[in-house]
């Protein structure tokens, strides 16, 4: 069986293949009407009901739309819906369906698409890691957790085809944002049902979106097509080509041969940052993503805040930019500094050495003795790798503990996140939806994301209550408590940087349009010179 690193050497050898057997070198080589781009990563799954990496929503969010959709501003305007009311005091919303808005079989799309993808994914049967952003819609919270078994008691109806109305359990200023993510998404029964496991391969998969599934080739590429009946606007392009191609060198070399037109940091290494910080089509945006380091709180030693907190405090954040060198911005606070209105750089656990050392003594370990074995689990990426030695170090420098660090691949690493996690590991979080909300409800109770397995009642209630409120004031003052438990009472994670996005395009490649959540929506791309 070939290597991960012989298969994408082979795969570099057979895209260059063409190009270096050209008459001339010098001709640009593109493609006109494709789109030829690196996931980096194999998808986990195109099921949109199970989806929960960055890998795997980059495919969706092009093969699927949903009532609303972002433009780059990030604003919810209308998608699949053509308009809606909104009523009962912020409670009742009426979404108005495009009477010409189709699935890629030509079935026109009802509202009971809506209806049915919803219930699918509240379904505890389901096991939908991102059940719970629905959980603001009427009984949702009670069905999906198995409290109430009647599915058409949830708060969604069909009152017609085109018709779709929605009662919330209260009123909630993000809504629109939530309609315009993967997970409000519909879906098709009958397609589902035929082929259960199996319905997303190309064969069978229906989408709405303005790209359909193509070829799934599996660890190696991705085709997308132009869905005929897509309006919304109709796309420019006829293809897109997803390659997945984990060494950053290798796809930073695909990239210079024109192979690829569009990069960013996932195909970029570390040793080329300093080039690609010269070259003319370089671009860089803060996101809104954060990287932090993840407690098992069920594994000891981390089952004592106070380790987690001798940990935190252990960690000087300003060393990763330095590692990185991709203009990250240190962090002890987990709410990125593009939710202005909410960030509080104060919070957290910087950087102190000297109380690092009291919290471990008073935890039994004074100077590191008798610390016992422990493991850091990060994904296999050169960056990633990069991060967690330099956690490594700041550990062993300040608290003299010896922590082994070990890498997954991709697939590997999100299972095991969600079956066994390790004590310690390496994660980032982007946002879902432009509001603080996305970042704080990743660490509630219910959360299927919530790798630590960290629960607090009570900073469930007050994420909860800043998620219903609508009166700004008291919104920042809900989530800076909701941060400082999190943060510096029990110590649940361990913020490490706010992320930021270097982009590389070709210029053939026209009407690129960034946003901070680092979605990139294709349906206006052009390839052309």
């Amino acid at each position: 069986m070939l290597t991960r690193r012989q298969f994408n050497k082979l795969l570099l050898g057979s895209l260059l293949l063409p190009s270096l057997s050209c008459s001339n070198l010098k001709k640009k080589k593109f493609i006109p009407g494709t789109l030829r781009l690196n996931l980096g990563f194999e998808p986990d799954t195109l099921d949109w009901a199970k989806a929960t990496d960055s890998y795997s929503f980059d495919v969706i969010t092009n093969i699927m739309a949903g009532l609303t959709k972002y433009n780059n501003k990030l604003q919810s305007i209308p998608s699949l819906a053509k308009n809606w009311t909104v009523s009962n005091g912020g409670k009742t919303y009426i979404f108005y369906l495009n009477k010409d808005a189709k699935w890629s079989d030509g079935r026109p799309l009802t509202s009971t698409d809506f209806v049915y993808g919803w219930q699918r994914i509240l379904n505890p049967h389901t096991a939908a890691p991102y059940a719970y952003l629905l959980y603001p819609i009427k009984n949702a919270f009670l069905f999906n957790s198995g409290k109430l078994e009647d599915p058409n008691k949830l708060g969604v109806k069909a009152v017609n085809d085109n018709i779709l109305q929605v009662e919330l359990e209260s009123p909630l200023a993000f809504f629109l944002n939530l309609t315009s993510w993967a997970v409000y998404f519909p879906q098709r029964k009958d397609i589902i049902e035929k082929y259960r496991d199996d319905w997303t391969e190309p064969k069978n998969i229906i989408s709405c979106g303005p790209f359909n599934l193509e070829k799934w080739q599996h660890e190696y590429k991705l085709s997308l097509i132009k869905n005929k009946y897509y309006r919304n606007p109709e796309p420019q392009l006829e293809k897109i080509k997803y390659y997945i191609v984990p060494e950053q060198s290798s796809a930073f070399s695909l990239y210079l041969n024109d192979e690829l037109d569009c990069i960013d940091s996932r195909s970029i290494p570390i040793s080329e940052i300093e080039t690609v910080k010269k070259m003319k089509e370089t671009e860089t945006y803060p996101l809104l993503r954060g990287t932090y380091v993840g407690f098992n709180v069920n594994k000891a030693p981390f089952d004592n805040k106070l380790v987690r907190a001798a940990f935190s405090y252990a960690l000087d954040r300003k060393i990763f930019p330095k590692v990185l060198n991709r203009n990250e911005i240190p962090a002890s606070t987990w709410i990125p500094p593009g939710l202005e209105k909410f960030y509080s750089p104060d919070i957290g656990c910087n950087y102190n050495p000297v109380l690092a050392k009291e919290l471990l003594a008073e935890a039994g370990y004074p100077n590191g003795t008798n610390f016992p074995r422990v493991t850091m689990l990060f994904p296999t990426r050169e960056d990633a790798k990069l991060i967690a030695e330099a956690a490594q170090a700041s550990w062993q420098k300040v608290l003299n503990v010896k922590i082994e660090i070990a890498n997954q691949e991709w697939k590997v690493y999100l299972a095991t996140l969600q079956q066994n996690p390790p004590h310690l590991f390496r994660m980032s979080w982007g946002a879902d939806y432009p509001d603080p909300d996305t970042f704080m409800t990743l660490f509630t109770s219910t959360s299927g994301n919530n790798h630590g397995r960290w629960k607090s009642e009570t900073y469930d209630q007050i994420v909860d209550k800043a998620a219903a409120t609508l009166d700004l004031g008291e919104r920042q003052s809900l989530y800076r408590h909701a941060q400082k438990i999190l943060l510096e009472e029990e110590i649940a994670i361990a913020p490490l940087f706010f992320n930021t996005q270097i982009l590389l395009n070709k210029p053939w490649v026209k009407n690129f349009e960034f946003n901070s959540m680092d979605l990139v929506f294709c349906e206006k791309i052009s390839v052309a010179l």
